[in-house]
């Protein structure tokens, strides 16, 4: 349907934006994951991280070693038009502070692997997806009412799910708590995707099974403690379960399902009450910068930042880039940088032809200066953020099938720069508040520690020449 068409592509341009959710099926997932985040100010962003904890349905699995935690790093942004929240990201189409109707993309954790249990030999792996649609926020001082419906976008499950939930919070002091109920109705496509036994799968011990729609219900609690005015620490938890066409399906194991979810959040500004963030001088402040470098041989940490500049043994391969930032928070010794890049890889000679990559991150940014004269001598910065690119880059591909792991689009992003102002060593106009230096640019998966990363053990780094211009 062309509808859906719409849908599809509008979600895949809103990716680098959806957010880390929680990996259970039941209704209460979506709210479990919900970060304490709601009361930011309009151009607040932050940065976390949470572990996660939960009962799979599906019947254990064979594997002794199977990672009983997950870690999922949380990038939160919330703009006038596009937000990221944690558990969701998206664009606001209307917005005001009872009301906000948002186009939404979510990430759906939810999979089987056949090969997790001999049971299961034989079986269609279920993968995860990207879900999107629409999403409808109430917020009255009875409490909060939320109504979202998504449909797939990548022709996994080819399913639509309607989710309802209500919340109330209750504040003191640094502390909040929020209870919460949910129910969620799936369609058939996606209910019988994830929980149903097809003719060509079935066996004597797995008789074919297609349990049609489903309802869901669930409920838990939400808390949060503000230890700073820029540290959050939260703790949720929720319970839920499902009605018999999916608890009778000969993949379940668990009627009933709990997850949790804890972590922290450092927000650039105050997470309770609007504050100084940018002076009036600097108000406003955004800067371009474009790069362009080579495949690096070493890690950004512990080679290529002490001096390890060799080309990569494993792919001759160039990066251009060109990244806008904004300015979110000014301090004394260092500033908090809004960055959106978009990076285009150069892999044709190497067979995997050209293709782009996008990262969206916060970076800090110091600046050295002479100690007889005050002047400015050079800038330093890190970034944290998320990459997702077109394509594998052709170094993840090899290093990753040398250790048979697997390899992911989507992947977290680090970044070092270091450069010097041009001022220093030309009186031209043009060139009063641009700099020049290097940058190294980052992908990998934390270690394999995260499903959200594709339990990524790895990554590459590219090391790059930059000019970059404050406006």
């Amino acid at each position: 349907m062309p509808f859906r068409n719409q849908i599809k592509n509008i979600s895949a341009a809103c990716l680098c934006t959806a957010v880390a959710l929680l990996a259970t099926s039941t209704s209460s997932a979506q709210e479990v994951a919900d970060i304490p985040f709601f009361s930011a100010s309009p151009g607040a962003s932050a940065l976390g991280g949470g572990l996660r904890f939960g009962q799979s349905p599906y019947l254990a699995s064979d594997n002794e070693d199977q990672r009983q935690l997950d870690l999922i790093p949380l990038y939160l942004y919330e703009g006038k038009y596009l937000f990221a929240r944690g558990t969701a990201g998206g664009l606001h189409m209307f917005r005001n502070d009872a009301l906000e109707l948002n186009l939404l993309a979510r990430y759906r954790f939810q999979k089987l692997d056949a090969d997790s249990n001999s049971y299961y030999a034989g079986l269609e792996n279920r993968d995860q997806t990207l879900d999107a649609g629409f999403e409808l926020g109430i917020r009255q001082k009875w409490g909060e009412l939320k109504l979202d419906w998504v449909t797939d976008t990548l022709n996994k499950h080819d399913g639509q799910e309607v989710r309802f939930a209500y919340r109330y919070r209750f504040a003191a002091g640094p502390w909040s708590l929020s209870p919460f109920i949910s129910w969620t109705w799936q369609d058939a496509n996606l209910t019988n995707y994830y929980f149903g036994v097809s003719e060509a799968e079935a066996t004597p011990d797995r008789p074919a099974y297609q349990p049609g729609e489903s309802q869901w219900v669930g409920f838990g609690l939400n808390t949060a403690w503000h230890a700073t005015d820029r540290i959050v620490i939260f703790g949720n938890i929720g319970f839920g379960g499902s009605d018999s066409g999916v608890t009778n399906s000969p993949l379940i194991e668990e009627e009933g399902i709990s997850s949790a979810f804890v972590g922290g959040t450092y927000l650039f500004g105050n997470a309770r009450k609007p504050d100084y963030i940018v002076s009036e001088e600097r108000f406003g402040e955004w800067s371009w910068r474009v790069n362009y470098g080579y495949q690096a041989d070493g890690n950004i940490v512990s080679e290529i930042d002490q001096g390890d500049f060799s080309k990569s043994s494993v792919a001759d391969t160039n990066i251009g880039g060109f990244t806008l930032s904004k300015l979110l928070s000014e301090g004394n010794r260092v500033d908090f940088f809004g960055k959106f890049a978009v990076f285009r890889h150069f892999e044709g000679d190497e067979g995997n032809g050209n293709f782009q990559s996008y990262a969206a991150y916060v970076s800090a940014m110091g600046k050295g200066y002479s100690s007889w004269s005050n002047e400015e001598w050079f800038r330093w910065s890190f970034g944290f953020g998320m990459s997702y690119a077109t394509k594998i880059p052709i170094a993840e591909q090899r290093k990753q099938a040398e250790k048979d792991d697997n390899t992911s689009h989507f992947l977290n992003y680090l970044e070092m720069t270091l450069d010097f102002p041009l001022r220093r060593a030309s009186k031209a106009s043009w060139l009063q508040n641009c700099y020049a230096g290097l940058t190294i640019v980052h992908r990998s998966g934390i270690f394999g520690t995260s499903d959200f990363l594709g339990d990524v053990s790895g990554g590459a780094d590219w090391l790059t020449a930059h000019l970059e211009c404050t406006r």
